[in-house]
Parts: C-alpha cells; structure tokens; sequence
C-alpha cells in the first residue's frame, strides 16, 4: 500500500462504514447482507463477510488489490467481492453500494428494465437493467453486472438486489436511494386497477438528461 497513506485509508474506512450503516437504516438492507466498498488508489476497502456494521470500529478495515488480494486487515471481505472489483476494473468508480432494497429486488423478479415511470432514471445513466440471475459471489454474477451497467451508473440484480457506484460514497449511496424510489414509484402506480402508468419516451428522458448537465450550483 506505498501509493495509499494512511490518513486516506481510514477515512476512507470510516466513509464505508458510515454509508453501510445508512444502508441498514434506512431499510435497503436486513441484518448483514448488502455490501459497501471504496477505492483508494490500489486499495478496495470493503465491509467484511457476516459482521453487523454496528461492530465495525476504525481498527477493523478490510482491504484488498483490485486482483482479491487481502493486504489489509483480518477479517474475511465479503463474498460478493467479485461485483465489487468487476466495477472497479471497468469504471472510473471510487465507491460501490450493493442492497438488497425490498421494491427494487420485486421489480427485478418482473421486468427486464425498470420502465421511466419517472426521469430519476436520468440520474443512473438511462433505463436502468436488471442483469441475469447467477448466485451470489461467483464471476458469472459479475458478468452478467457489467452487461447490464454499460453506460450506466446502476442496474438490477435479478432476485437479488442492487449495485450502484459512483465519483464518491455519497454519490454511489444517492444512485441506490434514487433507484429504490423509482422501482417503489413504479409498483405503487402499477398496482392501481384499471389503469396503467404513463411513460416517459426516450426522447424525454434525453432531454432531461441534457438539462441535468447543467444542473446544481456552479463550481
């Protein structure tokens, strides 16, 4: 870890930490399932296999090499290390959020793509896929994951979840609230009798996205 100092390595940490216990909190996550990682330079930090978050103190991290190696801490990553170092490899990632959000995970069982009931999904690139089922853990889930996140920030894990990533913890762990929210939207509107929601076309979607390019304050 030469090209990482310390100070950045527990900050870092910290920030891991923090956000996998907003995941717990606000409901995206039961018990320990779910998973959080950030990048410093060489370094993944990434919560351990099967330890409540609220045991994890600042002498706990886990870290290791964008090739699995452990070369931080003792404690076991977590077994979807896979999905974690698969981001990291193809994007430009500093942080990745893997939930198991109980509207997103019932709309991946449904649909191949998350309609545009709403133009949030600007916010994850365009409509936002569900990648094909494989089970936890293994590389096939990590590459059916790349194929459904090309050009995008976030995608489905057919009955199973959520990955979103992101330039920083914030931004990765906001992509996952936003992504929630529009699968609950979706099915909430769905489940009206007698009607059907209203969609965004893809022109519309474009048209937000181009506006969001100069969205929020400046510098």
């Amino acid at each position: 870890m030469s090209d990482v100092g310390k100070d950045a390595i527990e900050r870092a940490w910290h920030g891991v930490v923090e956000t996998a216990r907003r995941t717990a909190a606000e409901g995206l996550v039961v018990g320990t399932s779910g998973n959080v990682s950030a990048r410093v330079g060489g370094v993944v930090l990434v919560t351990p296999t099967g330890v409540p978050y609220d045991r994890l103190g600042p002498g706990d991290a886990v870290g290791v090499d964008l090739e699995g190696r452990q070369v931080l801490g003792d404690m076991v990553p977590t077994s979807e290390l896979p999905l974690h170092l698969a981001v990291y490899r193809e994007s430009d990632a500093a942080a990745v959020v893997h939930t198991h959000a109980v509207h997103a995970t019932a709309v991946s069982t449904l649909v191949p793509e998350v309609p545009l009931v709403h133009y949030a999904a600007a916010v994850l690139g365009g409509p936002v896929r569900t990648a094909a089922y494989a089970r936890y853990g293994t590389r096939e889930l990590a590459d059916n994951m790349l194929a459904a996140l090309r050009d995008r920030t976030g995608c489905l894990l057919r009955n199973h979840g959520t990955v979103t990533y992101g330039a920083t913890l914030d931004e990765a762990y906001d992509r996952t609230a936003q992504l929630e929210w529009m699968c609950r939207l979706w099915l909430t509107a769905s489940s009206v009798p007698g009607h059907r929601p209203t969609l965004l076309t893809p022109a519309q979607l474009r048209d937000v996205q181009d506006a969001l390019e100069g969205y929020g304050q400046p510098g």
